[in-house]
């Protein structure tokens, strides 16, 4: 995987989340006079896609995103489509980079809400262009997930494990708080998926009986949900491939806390 061009040597993800984005009033800066954005396009289901969002995208010269998100809103595009996959984004980051110097109007797309797992393409996006771009949000599977299973997401814990990098502390978060409160996790296709997120929270001294939901391809005409506890769903551990795991790509793993003695 390669990046734009740059002397910044910090992870991406952190020249993202390095300063708040600027005052929209503050014309004089010209992130926020000829922004470029980036637009969370929601999990798929062109209703989840927010009108905010969808003009950011029509009213672009140029639109850059991986080509599965883009997929996902072609139809709106009018200006041109910078589609990438993970080998070619420096490229294709780049020729957006490029596109927005000469004056373009620029849009990157990410799945769902990029304030959710989409920060390392966020910085990418802002070395690209040389300058900080502004974020509108979208509605995460993440979202939709904590709806369907009824965790508050101040009583829960979020981790985002679909992301390259050192990952231990986002996995000893989840071991911490099992149990105590909800879980919700964005698993890693195909060597962090829901089966071996399980093995390792009863590793960390669990109980098998936590109710464990798995939700596959939210919002789609396709969408499946799994109910089991987390022992069950530790059996689908060890796999490392699409065969080796009963689970889409497109998961997201909620545990719920223990609630024994809770008040009703």
């Amino acid at each position: 995987m390669t990046d734009a061009p740059s002397d910044d040597d910090r992870p991406p993800e952190a020249v993202a989340a390095a300063a708040p984005e600027r005052p929209v009033a503050d014309a004089d800066s010209a992130d926020t006079a000829d922004p470029v954005y980036a637009v969370g396009i929601g999990p798929g289901n062109p209703e989840y896609l927010t009108p905010r969002g969808e003009r950011a995208i029509r009213e672009a010269d140029a639109v850059v995103g991986f080509e599965t998100v883009v997929d996902h809103v072609r139809d709106r595009i009018d200006g041109e489509v910078l589609a990438c996959g993970y080998d070619d984004q420096g490229e294709t980051l780049a020729a957006f980079g490029d596109r927005v110097a000469d004056g373009a109007a620029g849009t990157a797309v990410l799945m769902g809400d990029p304030n959710f797992s989409g920060y390392q393409f966020l910085g990418r996006v802002e070395r690209a262009v040389g300058r900080p771009v502004r974020v509108i949000p979208g509605i995460s599977s993440l979202q939709l997930a904590a709806s369907r299973a009824r965790t508050p997401m101040e009583r829960s814990t979020f981790v985002t494990l679909h992301k390259r990098g050192e990952l231990t502390a986002d996995r000893e978060r989840l071991r911490a708080d099992a149990g105590d409160r909800h879980l919700l996790v964005l698993p890693r296709p195909y060597d962090l998926m829901p089966g071996d997120i399980a093995a390792d929270l009863l590793d960390a001294g669990a109980s098998e009986s936590l109710t464990a939901l798995v939700y596959e391809r939210l919002t789609h005409d396709d969408e499946v949900t799994t109910r089991t506890t987390l022992g069950e769903l530790a059996t689908h551990a060890g796999g490392d491939g699409p065969d080796g795991t009963p689970f889409s790509d497109l998961s997201v793993l909620v545990v719920r806390a223990d609630t024994r003695g809770a008040r009703p």
